[in-house]
């Protein structure tokens, strides 16, 4: 078998090799950006702009603010707000000051913040004041010491500025008195000048970031990336699309920033080509997102497949109040693209759509879809360049399979995490060696081959549904549904059967205006899938339970099936 058939479906233009990779700090992209494009806009946001110089400046002061309280080379520096302006500048302020970036979800309740603050060994949080309250409750159960405030009218334009102050600061939590020891983060923009930044040397080699894991399959924990790790992978996403602008593209950051998807394929994404971002605080806000399109005309948009769907089915994009048609490349993660809705957003902008598959541990992209070549439907794509992918054997863990067998996905590569913080055994679980060279990520999902290196994620192991004792994959299910002219989102999962052990059941939402009922969905199944695999089960719902960065949380819809089958 040939080793890398994929690399014969890259599209032209797309090395094989970017290798070898500078070992420099994350942050050289921002400051290369300011020294070559220093007036070009890095991001907007509501009308305001901030500059490349003005946005690397800001993270030169925050870095001399951090020194300033004591943080040094290789701490924890969490980060607790939304897409902002003020999130990027902090981002980039904590690893030129040498610390490692904890971005937390703002969702997160207090006893979800303890764990990750605790976990991480956080003494520092940037958070904006809407959360300052929230952040409070869990001082005194962490080791926090000092929160740094930021109101986010602090980057709006002056009369939107004036407006937010006057109607909507008080009212919305934003305006807050700060306890004795905490501060203003603008007050070090006054304080400090970006010569004040500390002269400490960053690498290549040193902790960038921890990424803490979503949650959907058990027990969060943090996948420490090195700078080098998350350089690579952004060279490696920007190689995959030839046809960029440097200096040129617009990006919608619509996924969020605390997430890794949003940290590399969006913000180092841009930044490593002095693009600008157009800041979106609230992904579910539809109306602020189709806003900033007919506004700032987006030629860049990673997203998931949850807003890609949303945007096919708005109002006024069907009422063609909304131009797509700059919008030329996208990028969906995060859970699988359904070819329905990959085909009408392409046809709505005229751009391409591609799914593409990573996780936190590598440290957000290891496949992609080709953007002008061969596109297989259901498809992750192809690994990215300088990855290896294999699939080894289910019941030993070592075996290699061929082509067309199911088994785990396991990847090699320079964008490949260094390990879990503070769990070397779940390292080990994960990060194997097999023979000689660097140690492999299990990645625990179950996928196959095919003859032209084109990989396609079955399930995740732990969510395969044993009805009867046959496997069954949820997303197979889930396809098969998705394509009903009447569905507009679903998910399936097993559920507890008192005959067969475990069931089939599905979570459906339907179009707006529709009305179906279970028995007209078990037909439409029938004669597209087993008997066994036929839900036996089915549920209307308005929506589906979902993580920040629009994942299906399957996990939760078992947990609430449960929860009724007990009352």
């Amino acid at each position: 078998m040939d080793d890398k058939p994929w690399l014969k479906n890259y599209d032209v233009g797309v090395p094989h090799t970017l290798a070898p990779y500078p070992n420099i700090p994350l942050f050289q992209f921002l400051e290369d950006a300011a020294r070559k494009y220093p007036n070009n806009p890095c991001t907007h946001f509501k009308g305001a702009v901030i500059t490349y110089r003005q946005m690397n400046d800001y993270a030169d002061q925050i870095a001399a603010g951090l020194a300033g309280l004591g943080v040094r080379k290789g701490q924890p520096v969490g980060i607790f707000m939304p897409n902002t302006p003020q999130f990027v500048m902090c981002y980039y302020g904590i690893l030129k000051a040498g610390g490692v970036v904890v971005a937390t979800n703002p969702l997160y309740t207090p006893r979800e913040m303890e764990h990750q603050f605790n976990d991480a060994g956080v003494e520092v949080v940037l958070v904006m004041s809407n959360f300052y309250n929230r952040v409070n409750e869990v001082r005194t159960k962490t080791k926090v010491k000092t929160l740094v405030v930021t109101n986010i009218k602090e980057t709006l334009p002056p009369a939107l500025r004036l407006l937010f102050t006057l109607a909507k600061e008080k009212k919305d939590g934003h305006r807050v008195e700060l306890l004795p020891g905490d501060v203003w983060l603008k007050d070090w923009f006054t304080q400090y000048k970006p010569s004040d930044r500390p002269q400490v040397t960053v690498s290549g080699d040193d902790v960038a970031m921890f990424q803490y894991s979503g949650g959907t399959t058990g027990l969060s924990k943090a996948a420490a990336a090195l700078h080098r790790n998350i350089v690579a992978n952004t060279l490696q996403i920007r190689a995959w699309l030839t046809d960029l602008k440097e200096a040129g593209e617009i990006t919608l950051m619509a996924i969020p920033l605390f997430h890794v998807y949003g940290m590399v394929a969006g913000m180092s994404f841009t930044v490593c080509g002095a693009g600008a971002m157009v800041m979106i605080p609230n992904p579910r806000d539809l109306h602020d997102v189709l806003s900033n399109i007919n506004r700032y005309h987006p030629t860049v948009f990673p997203g998931v497949p949850t807003m890609y769907n949303a945007i096919n089915n708005h109002p006024d994009v069907k009422a063609g109040k909304v131009n797509l048609s700059t919008i030329r490349a996208c990028i969906s993660g995060s859970a699988p693209l359904l070819l329905d809705i990959k085909t009408k957003f392409e046809a709505l902008t005229g751009g391409k759509l591609v799914e593409g598959f990573g996780l936190s541990e590598a440290p957000t992209a290891s496949h992609c879809n080709p953007f002008h070549g061969k596109v297989k439907p259901g498809s992750i794509g192809l690994p990215l360049p300088d990855m290896e992918a294999k699939i080894v054997s289910l019941d030993d863990g070592e075996t290699m399979l061929g082509q067309g067998e199911v088994g785990e996905l396991i990847l090699r590569g320079p964008q490949v995490m260094f390990g879990y913080h503070n769990m070397p055994t779940e390292t080990a679980n994960t990060l194997r060696r097999l023979g000689e060279g660097d140690p492999w990520l299990f990645t625990g999902d179950i996928a196959t081959m095919d003859e032209d290196g084109f990989f396609f994620i079955v399930d995740r192991k732990k969510e395969l549904i044993k009805a009867g004792g046959y496997q069954v994959w949820p997303r197979e299910i889930e396809e098969v549904l998705a394509g009903h002219p009447k569905i507009m989102e679903v998910a399936a999962a097993g559920v507890p059967h008192p005959a067969y052990g475990e069931t089939v059941k599905a979570w459906v939402v339907l179009r707006p205006g529709e009305t179906a009922t279970a028995d007209e969905l078990r037909v439409w199944c029938q004669d597209k899938l087993a008997k066994f695999k036929v839900p036996h089960e089915i549920e209307f719902r308005t929506e589906l339970p979902k993580t920040t960065v629009g994942k299906v949380l399957r996990r939760e819809l078992v947990r609430e099936h449960k929860d009724k089958a007990k009352s």
